[in-house]
């Protein structure tokens, strides 16, 4: 047996969450070993947890009852498991000389090996100045409502995460795909100018992690290179995208011709109810007709074809228009209201889509050609 080097107690449950959240950064397969595992760092009365994937990590700081200080790496899935099926309050780790792990919770004895965390690569420079402040709520609505229209070509890494942008007074976080686009506004008190894009994958997590009804804000900063996301007790840190993002605000249509008001609800109903006729091998656009204050919407596929009709307030000339059935659909569900305005210039020119009062969100949709 080896000797005993270190140990700790603390709460299982606790550590269950804590383990839960850091693994998230945890690289699935990686030529360094260290990196599928978390990196565990012993001080007094402390116990830091990091997993990092060389692009991506999240890191977080528990009490632990301990006077020992070190560090080591445990395989991520096996521990998280391990805690979740112990039963018991508390659960007490040691570590030997050999790396050799023995956790006791209640009756239970249980034996992993650990790594060496002398190959687990050093964390970015995240020491950084003035920040962005937003309410957690914010922070994941921002997100929820542009996310979805990110690109998923890699050809162009840059338009695969969203814009972040001070304008004046004004955050705007931007996403687009080229067939669509999708622009969220906040007003936030900073005079400092940001421009940076942040992947996908890291804003997403960080909206799976953020409470809507959290006391506590969320504090961004951002270095050249990384970004990072402080809240709640834990740190999000992520690679930034590079290259030039779109000028997106030369896309936004300045007038209209047509605007209607839908409900929300009865849009989503009848685009769900169009999407049983379309897939991978049957795809045909919707066709859209906005007329005498209804929406009247056709399609046909190989499947099938659907005639429908909901109530509408149609101000300006009849408009004839097509669109991708899945990306109105995800506009809609999107704007997180009971009522949207869609603004339109005939069937050829973008649709725009804005929140019944102001411009807090912007969502663009190209049209399709209809035969």
């Amino acid at each position: 047996k080896g000797i005993f080097i270190m140990q700790f107690t603390c709460d299982r449950q606790a550590l269950y969450q804590a383990v839960t959240y850091v693994s998230k950064g945890v690289a699935q397969k990686s030529t360094i070993p260290a990196l599928e595992g978390i990196r565990m760092q012993l001080r007094p009365g402390q116990l830091q947890l990091t997993g990092y994937d060389l692009e991506f990590g999240i890191q977080t700081n528990l009490p632990v009852d301990t006077h020992d200080t070190g560090e080591f790496v445990i395989h991520a899935r096996l521990f998280s498991e391990a805690l979740r099926r112990f039963s018991g309050n508390t659960v007490l780790l040691e570590i030997d000389s050999r790396l050799a792990v023995t956790m006791h919770c209640e009756a239970t004895e249980f034996h992993i090996s650990a790594m060496s965390a002398e190959d687990y690569p050093s964390l970015p420079e995240l020491e950084m100045e003035d920040g962005l402040t937003l309410e957690q709520g914010t922070l994941r609505s921002m997100i929820h409502q542009t996310s979805y229209a990110t690109s998923l070509n890699e050809n162009k890494p840059v338009f695969t995460g969203e814009l972040f942008e001070t304008i004046g007074d004004e955050l705007r976080v931007v996403a687009i795909d080229g067939y669509r686009l999708a622009i969220r506004t906040e007003k936030i008190a900073t005079k400092v100018p940001y421009h940076f894009v942040v992947p996908k994958r890291t804003l997403l997590e960080v909206a799976s992690m953020l409470k809507d009804d959290a006391e506590a804000p969320c504090e961004l900063t951002a270095t050249r290179n990384h970004i990072a996301f402080s809240f709640n007790g834990y740190l999000v840190f992520s690679r930034l995208l590079e290259g030039e993002f779109h000028n997106y605000q030369s896309s936004i249509p300045s007038g209209y011709e047509t605007e209607v008001i839908l409900q929300t609800a009865d849009l989503i109903s009848c685009l769900e109810r169009c999407s049983l006729l379309i897939n991978s091998k049957f795809n045909a656009p919707i066709r859209c007709t906005f007329s005498d204050n209804q929406l009247y919407v056709h399609c046909e596929t190989g499947i099938g074809k659907i005639h429908d009709t909901i109530p509408a307030q149609v101000k300006g000339p009849e408009v004839t228009i097509g669109f991708n059935n899945r990306y109105l659909l995800e506009a809609a569900k999107a704007s997180d209201c009971d009522q949207i305005r869609l603004q339109l210039t005939g069937g050829n020119h973008v649709a725009k889509m804005v929140p019944m009062q102001g411009e807090n969100f912007i969502f663009l949709l190209m049209p399709i050609q209809l035969r």
